[in-house]
């Protein structure tokens, strides 16, 4: 008589078949893991544009700060409005006098 192993070919073919389809879903699992992370729309790509708009956010900020001082600075030396001790203090700067009661912070 035939001995039975336990496993005829079928068997054994349906194993392997199974353990190649595994095979399969674990690679197309970590592919989608790996794209979900690195890829061009990927956590590390969110991270990075977050990243930059909060420092162009801080920029903008700055730079809205420094241009509503250049308005004042403007508006005071304008001919609609003149702030006579906002233009001696300019003229002293730039031609570089004070007068003798004066103490000059650079």
């Amino acid at each position: 008589g035939e001995k039975n192993t336990g496993m005829d070919s079928t068997t054994q073919k349906s194993r392997i078949g199974d353990g190649i389809l595994a095979f399969r879903v674990v690679v197309a699992m970590g592919y989608f893991a790996f794209t979900a992370i690195q890829g061009e729309n990927g956590l590390l790509k969110l991270f990075q544009v977050q990243d930059q708009r909060d420092f162009l956010e801080a920029e903008l900020s700055s730079l809205k700060a420094e241009r509503e001082a250049a308005a004042n600075l403007t508006k005071r030396l304008s001919d609609q409005y003149l702030d006579l001790d906002l233009l001696d203090e300019q003229a002293r700067r730039v031609l570089g006098m004070a007068r003798g009661d004066e103490i000059i912070f650079n």
